[in-house]
């Protein structure tokens, strides 16, 4: 069972990997094309209303950066509990578990802006680097706690 468990999680590590470098393999066009797709869908649904040429420029001015950031934070989170998880099985929930995960995503992050670099309208950017490690420390925060703190309500590491 731990054999097969370990086998999933690698494929599902190296699956989102994949859907990462697709996201960045976009042009720039296609990109925020994407971006602002799905913004005007979620802005839609909520008011269940469709929306005005006007109001979907506005809009996208107004939220579609904030949409962009958010969604390099929520990929680079996946991608920080999928690796938590493979290297779990490898060293147990321990500080170098935490740690090697957080270098594996940063890592991640800075050769996907690498490869960003090639791509028609589109550059690599330190500043989504750091976003995108913002997401996997943010994934990392119970992993942490629980490791810090034991079942007598006493911390075992000092953060």
């Amino acid at each position: 069972m731990k054999k097969a468990l370990f086998i999933l999680n690698i494929i599902l590590l190296i699956t989102w990997m994949g859907v990462i470098f697709n996201f960045s393999n976009d042009t720039g066009t296609e990109s925020g094309s994407k971006s602002e797709k799905v913004l005007i869908k979620i802005v839609e649904t909520f008011k269940r209303e469709k929306l005005t040429s006007e109001q979907k420029e506005k809009i996208i001015n107004k939220y579609g950066l904030l949409i962009r950031k958010t969604a390099h934070m929520f990929v680079y989170f996946i991608l920080s509990i999928l690796a938590y998880l493979l290297l779990k099985q490898i060293y147990g929930l321990k500080p170098v578990t935490i740690i090697y995960t957080l270098i594996f995503c940063f890592i991640y992050a800075c050769t996907d802006e690498i490869h960003q670099a090639f791509i028609p309208g589109r550059g690599p950017s330190f500043i989504d680097v750091l976003i995108d490690t913002c997401g996997s420390i943010i994934s990392l925060i119970i992993p942490t706690l629980k490791l810090c703190y034991n079942k007598n309500r006493r911390w075992i590491y000092e953060l």
